[in-house]
């Protein structure tokens, strides 16, 4: 028999709302060396998700294909994903829904003492790639340099590799550039080296007109239409980490540990580059130059890229709704 306290105690519980019992959960597939492992722990440290109605379950993988292979397979409910592989499931019929991230990409790294000091100061030099003849900043780099009257992978030497490779070969000397992804170029910022020219530069010339999120949270379509308070709590989570760490320095003792920044230079680099790479700007807006990019990259990369779509699908930003 309970006791005066178990009755009372039960009859409390009994009157709270189903959701303050088990608030929902929102499993986030997390790469050990993502920086949504960052936002992830500020948004567990502070209570985030908690305050917004949700329980935030981390799931440790492995890569970005192990990343893919759990999100088809249903086995988390959000990954951080490339706009063109969104639109390319929404076109063959598989509707997922993007959530702006980021608009840090990458850049082209030369040597501080480097004579290339412009685009077709590529021609003739020994250019690496980080990823592969479809990386999205690679295929953007050959847009511009065709809009700049040349083809870079024809005057230039190609060659392509994992970005720790490519970072590493840049500093032995055995490129004279690299074309790679923001992290890693903060990394050789902090060490003397310069960018050449971004991925946002890059866009910009093809037609955006502002910083564009290339990578987003995704979510199956059929996730928020089964729980779209969690994954409405979510967003305003993921967007309070964000103000968190551009408004209170306190929140960065959370992120540090996680960053892998052997030194205060390489930690002020990474820190400058992700703030700058918050998204500001309205959905409508980077819908409209998402699809002016789509377009763009389409045509260099075709089918084995973009699939069958010759546009974003409707419905692949999201807007707050029910799916």
């Amino acid at each position: 028999m309970l006791s005066r306290r178990g009755l009372l105690a039960a009859a409390a519980l009994a009157g709270l709302p189903r959701r303050a019992l088990a608030a929902p959960s929102v499993r986030l597939g997390s790469l050990p060396f993502g920086t949504v492992a960052w936002e992830a722990a500020l948004i567990k440290a502070r209570g985030l998700d908690a305050a917004n109605g949700f329980n935030l379950d981390v799931v440790r993988l492995a890569g970005n294909d192990a990343a893919r292979i759990a999100f088809m397979g249903a086995q988390v409910d959000a990954i951080i994903g490339d706009l063109l592989w969104a639109a390319r499931l929404g076109n063959e019929g598989r509707a997922v829904r993007f959530i702006p991230y980021s608009t840090s990409e990458g850049a082209v790294m030369v040597p501080t003492a480097s004579p290339v000091r412009s685009l077709r100061d590529l021609v003739g030099r020994r250019l690496g790639v980080a990823g592969g003849p479809l990386d999205k900043n690679w295929l953007l780099l050959k847009a511009q340099a065709r809009e700049a009257g040349f083809d870079i992978e024809a005057k230039a030497e190609i060659a392509y590799g994992a970005p720790p490779l490519i970072t590493l070969k840049l500093e032995q000397g055995a490129l004279d550039a690299a074309l790679t992804y923001w992290t890693y170029c903060a990394r050789l910022e902090a060490k003397g080296f310069r960018r050449l020219i971004g991925a946002d530069d890059m866009m910009r010339a093809l037609g955006a007109t502002g910083s564009v999120s290339l990578i987003g949270y995704l979510f199956e379509a059929r996730t928020v239409a089964e729980k779209p308070e969690a994954v409405a709590g979510f967003v305003r989570a993921a967007r309070a980490a964000k103000d968190m760490l551009a408004a209170d320095p306190s929140a960065w003792e959370v992120v540090r540990p996680l960053m892998g920044a052997e030194d205060d230079p390489t930690y002020e680099a990474l820190r400058r580059e992700y703030l700058a790479g918050i998204p500001r700007r309205p959905v409508a807006d980077e819908r409209g130059d998402g699809e002016t990019l789509f377009s763009v990259m389409a045509r260099l990369g075709g089918e084995r890229l973009v699939g069958a779509g010759t546009g974003l699908p409707p419905g692949l930003y999201y807007d707050g709704t029910t799916g």
